[in-house]
């Protein structure tokens, strides 16, 4: 994997150097483990005219080889006790370099960082780096899509396995602690994003917490998790009834989400501008009378991060690459009632190629638990 970090390092720089600036420093935690393979808590990197250098607060631990460091890299380790500023000292770094100008993650850093970077080299010209790194992390090489397709395995399982068990009487915060368990148990770093269980009037709610509610006979149960699986994250979320079979507005409900979600997930394709694709799943809810009080966006971007660019919303600006994995996840929550949400990962690929590839699998038939 080094040199797949050092041509992404590369592709940084020429930026850079594009744009007059002779380093660049690196601070947002994403950012860094994308260039370097690992962000200790803390670091930063510092792309310099003559080597590039991992600043850290303390040594890198002795974790799986997939989480170190790139071998490649210089790493220079802070004084102890610790309290030092990582970027502070990569940009004093950088000067004693030659370096005349420094590119910064200007969205990233506080005020108060901002200035002490200023003050500890006040002859480099700051300039903003600004989302140089997250354009270059939206279209994924097979080894990132292959992480995000197990870290979907793993979320399918363990969903899969909750679906099996007794349900009625149990909170929904005691589901969604289950749920977490499981993702670990079946190889996750962890969850992608805090789980969401939302039953009976909470479901179909996007970023539900839960409640102690106990899930109920008849209830709307909506279930939005995901796993990290080194470092990449992936999303799901379905929506099931409990107990009996569903009423007649829970049918029409979920045929409606169900009908928006395949939708966008039709549209995409390489070349399909983003506000199309939001547009595609919106107008089936439009037309169905749920125009106010829907989501503001169909989807969005996942990787190093559960939301990454792209958007997919009605003002986003942008056409989608081949490799680009999105989620599609529209939602309709009528209040009081309840709702339906369905969320899945995709990877953009050509028509050739079999058209969008889909991550998780978990069945979206309407199942009554």
């Amino acid at each position: 994997m080094s040199e797949v970090y050092a041509a992404r390092r590369t592709r940084l720089r020429e930026r850079c150097n594009a744009g007059g600036s002779a380093a660049a420093l690196v601070t947002r935690p994403a950012n860094v483990r994308y260039l370097a393979g690992a962000a200790p808590q803390g670091a930063v990197l510092l792309l310099g005219r003559r080597e590039d250098l991992l600043v850290c607060q303390s040594p890198p631990d002795d974790r799986p080889c997939e989480d170190r460091p790139d071998e490649a890299l210089q790493v220079q380790v802070l004084p102890q006790p610790p309290g030092g500023d990582a970027a502070v000292a990569a940009a004093d770094h950088a000067r004693t370099q030659g370096a005349d100008s420094l590119a910064v993650e200007e969205h990233h850093l506080t005020v108060a960082r901002y200035r002490a970077l200023g003050s500890v080299a006040p002859q480099l010209r700051l300039a903003d780096l600004g989302g140089a790194v997250e354009q270059l992390r939206v279209v994924k090489d097979e080894e990132e899509i292959s992480c995000l397709r197990i870290g979907a395995e793993i979320a399918d399982q363990a969903l899969g396995e909750l679906l099996e068990s007794i349900l009625v009487g149990r909170t929904e915060r005691h589901l969604a602690l289950e749920l977490e368990r499981r993702l670990v148990d079946h190889g996750a770093d962890g969850p992608a994003f805090p789980t969401s269980v939302a039953t009976g009037p909470n479901s179909g709610r996007r970023g539900h917490r839960p409640t102690d509610r106990r899930v109920e006979e008849g209830d709307f149960l909506t279930v939005c998790l995901g796993a990290a699986y080194r470092g990449y994250r992936c999303e799901i979320g379905r929506t099931f009834v409990i107990g009996t079979s569903p009423a007649d507005w829970q049918i029409q409900l979920y045929d409606l989400v169900f009908a928006a979600q395949r939708a966008g997930r039709e549209a995409l394709a390489p070349g399909a501008v983003y506000r199309d694709v939001d547009r595609a799943a919106r107008q089936v809810l439009d037309s169905a009378g749920f125009a106010e009080g829907l989501q503001p966006l169909t989807g969005h971007g996942v990787g190093l991060e559960i939301d990454e660019d792209p958007q997919l919303a009605p003002s986003a600006m942008g056409k989608l690459d081949a490799c680009v994995p999105v989620t599609v996840e529209p939602g309709v929550h009528l209040p009081g009632r309840g709702g339906v949400r369905i969320d899945d990962t995709l990877v953009v690929r050509p028509e050739a190629d079999g058209g969008p590839e889909l991550l998780t699998i978990t069945t979206k038939e309407l199942l009554a638990l």
